[in-house]
């Protein structure tokens, strides 16, 4: 009687031991698919454009240093071809061309004031939208406080340099390649970002 008894306790016993390591194995199963769920919804945020929390139009206001360009290669109210790609919808769209000024434009990655993911290599942020910005342009490296507000989390947003461009830069409206919405005033693309209308 007691060695059934043993027996019935080890199987009890083992039957326990075994539905815990099935549970446990499920639970894993369950981790690593969660893990794989998430890994590919961040790959997929990663693939999305930096500027995908940016509002593609601007009140056409300018700083009040940023200097009109005397003789730019595509005069206001000229038409050009955008051939950027900063955003869905702009590359091919023709723009028109709502201000044209030299300075220097930068390349810029920076933290979001409100929180947001890292947004590296955002163009252009122009000198004249530099924090106490300095009469010589910045270089790759340097650190600089934003005062653009082209995105959301933009101004006030530390910055490093990542790369720094001598040039005219337009203000461009254009219809959306994708949506047909009206683009108002786009701040900025540089003047090798466009090409004659063909």
């Amino acid at each position: 009687m007691s060695r059934k008894l043993m027996m019935g306790v080890i199987v009890l016993f083992m039957s326990v031991v075994l539905a815990a390591c099935g549970g446990n194995d499920d639970t894993e199963s369950d981790s690593n698919t969660n893990k794989e769920d998430n890994s590919s919804e961040n790959s997929e945020m990663d693939e999305e454009s930096d500027h995908s929390d940016m509002d593609p139009s601007s009140s056409g206001e300018v700083p009040d240093d940023l200097a009109k360009a005397e003789d730019p290669k595509y005069p206001v109210d000229s038409e050009a071809e955008i051939t950027a790609d900063h955003m869905e919808g702009m590359k091919g769209a023709i723009g028109t061309i709502e201000g044209a000024y030299d300075t220097t434009a930068y390349v810029v990655t920076y933290e979001p004031t409100d929180g947001g993911e890292k947004v590296e290599n955002h163009k252009w942020v122009v000198h004249e939208e530099i924090e106490n910005e300095e009469g010589q342009p910045y270089e790759q490296g340097d650190e600089v406080v934003l005062e653009a507000d082209h995105m959301e989390g933009m101004e006030g947003a530390t910055a490093k340099i990542d790369s720094a461009e001598d040039t005219t830069v337009y203000m461009v409206s254009y219809e959306d390649t994708d949506t047909g919405e009206e683009v108002k005033n786009h701040k900025w693309v540089t003047e090798d970002e466009l090409s004659e209308v063909k």
